[in-house]
Order: C-alpha cells, then structure tokens, then sequence
C-alpha cells in the first residue's frame, strides 16, 4: 500500500495527539499493529518538541518500507536536535526535569532514528520498535542535504539545450526524486546490511547529480520562481557524462520497480514524469553525442513525444 499523503499539523497542544491517531491508523494499515505502540508514543514526543522548540510549518509522514516503516516529523527550523545524554543522577525528579527528556524517550520506542537537516528546515525522525528498550541504545543518524555538487570541468565540455522543458512538470518530477534520493540514502545509512543495494543507489545517484552544472540548476529556480510554464536551457556538460545517463534512464524504471511493489514507500513517478525524465536524458545523450537539440513536445494525456526518447 503506498503511502501518498502527509499531515500538517497546526502549531497547538491538539497537533501530538492528531499525529498519534494518523501514525496509529497507517500502522494498522501495514499490518504493524505491533509497531503502533512506540510509534505512537515517538511521534507524540517529536511533535511536542517540535511546537516548543523550532518553527512552523509542521508535517508527519511516514516513509521507508513495510518492514521498516520510519516516522518523520519536520519543522522550519534547521537547528539540529540535541540527542539525549545519559542522567548523571539517579534522582527520578532529575530525570524528569532533565532537558531533552522527549528525545531519550524517542531513542527507546526507536530501532533507529536521527535527523535530517534541510536548507529550509529539519526532519527528526524515528524507525518504531516492537517494544521499549530500556536503554534507549538505538544509533542516532544524522544526515545534512547538501545542494552543493562539484561542478565537472573537461576541455571536451559542450554545450547543451534542453528546449520547451515543462517547467510545473519537471518541479514535481524533481520533487518525486528528491524524496526517493533521501529514501534511499537513509536506508544506506541506517540498514546498509538490509538494504545493499541502497547504498549502490545513493552512490550513483551523487554521479549522476554531479554532471550537470550549477548554471542548470540556477535556470531552473529562476524560471521555478518567476511561475513560467516554459523554458529553454542552455548550459556546459562533459562528453563522459553521457553513460551515466543511459544507466540511470534503467535505474530510475528499476526505482519505480521498487517503489510500486512496496520495497520502498516512496512513489513511483507518473507516466507523465517518466517520459519528461526520458526525454531529459536522451536529449543529454544524443546532444553530447553530436545530435541536435530537439524540444519536448508532449501534449498533455495523448501520450506523443519527439523521437529522442530513452527507453
């Protein structure tokens, strides 16, 4: 069953226990009924930090896979958590008092958790285990998103168009990738041993996103921001870069694979978004192999496209 909605939570006392209900209801719906105790109780303690210490807006979403489903709680705030500390006393009103109780309570109801910081906020969160630990041992992640990418610099670079991209189009297909690039990255982190090829992925992945130059990316915000429905790219990009779109063209049909079996549960991109991507990258290939520019032509629901489509 996959996962397509997230809840936005109103900065007010009723947001944790709107968050508890949510995250109870989806572990049933996964036949996890044995998770909806600590996920209840994580989330609960999440959110609660969340409203005291960082900035709206505040989300819950679930993401992962079936057998490891992870809670996420996101704020505006990029302040990372501070992971909790043993007490130093035994005292059991000092430890009630002790600051960061909420997230040494989510490091028990948790088989691993940890924070991912944003460049306009944070996501804290949590896998749920099937009972308490006592301890509270489980490893703390963290993870920083970086936009930055190390431009590729070759006397054979050349220049590419990409004309009449479908600017609201490609926004939900960078969207839809954006949230299966830090799937799979969190996996690779926290469950390499489960999830080998997670790790595979996020290494390609961070290839595949160094080839294309920072100017691209500055085309694409300004034309995202001024609300345009076209645009046309112009930008440098090296001949060698050429395979590495054609065996991501298959890795991205191998994500989708995964995401629609529920391996993973992210969503798998729409036919509208997969022929935008394939046009994307067949109009890299054929333009690096000397072809010339062609435009993307699809209309919407009639399913045509130009010639240089991959796949």
């Amino acid at each position: 069953m996959p996962l397509t909605s997230e809840l936005t939570l109103a900065s007010s006392p009723r947001a944790a226990a709107d968050a508890r209900r949510w995250v109870g209801d989806i572990c049933h719906r996964l036949e996890r009924a044995d998770l909806v105790e600590c996920a209840e109780l994580g989330v609960s303690e999440l959110v609660a930090n969340a409203i005291i210490h960082a900035n709206a807006p505040f989300k819950v979403r679930v993401r992962g896979t079936a057998s490891h489903p992870r809670i996420e709680v996101a704020d505006g705030s990029t302040s990372p958590p501070v992971p909790p500390v043993p007490a130093a006393s035994d005292d059991d009103l000092d430890l009630l008092l002790t600051f960061g109780r909420g997230l040494a309570m989510v490091a028990q109801c948790a088989i691993a958790w940890g924070a991912t910081i944003e460049n306009d906020g944070k996501i804290v969160w949590f896998e749920p285990a099937p009972q308490m630990s006592d301890d509270g041992s489980a490893e703390w992640v963290i993870d920083h998103h970086d936009d930055e990418t190390t431009e590729p610099t070759s006397e054979a670079a050349m220049q590419v168009r990409l004309l009449g991209v479908d600017v609201p189009l490609y926004t939900s297909l960078h969207r839809q990738y954006s949230e299966l690039r830090r799937e799979l990255r969190l996996l690779s982190l926290s469950h390499q041993s489960d999830y080998p090829l997670a790790g595979d992925l996020t290494a390609m992945f961070s290839s595949f996103e160094r080839q294309f130059p920072e100017d691209y990316r500055t085309q694409m915000r300004a034309a995202e921001r001024d609300g345009r429905p076209r645009v046309d790219l112009t930008f440098s990009m090296v001949r060698e870069a050429a395979p590495i779109f054609v065996t991501m063209t298959e890795m991205f049909d191998v994500a989708d694979a995964f995401c629609r079996a529920e391996r993973l549960l992210s969503i798998a991109r729409t036919p509208r978004q997969r022929e935008l991507q394939n046009w994307l990258l067949g109009e890299l290939v054929h333009q690096l192999d000397g072809a010339q520019a062609t435009p993307w032509t699809t209309h919407p629901g009639d399913g045509s496209r130009s010639s240089s489509q991959v796949g």
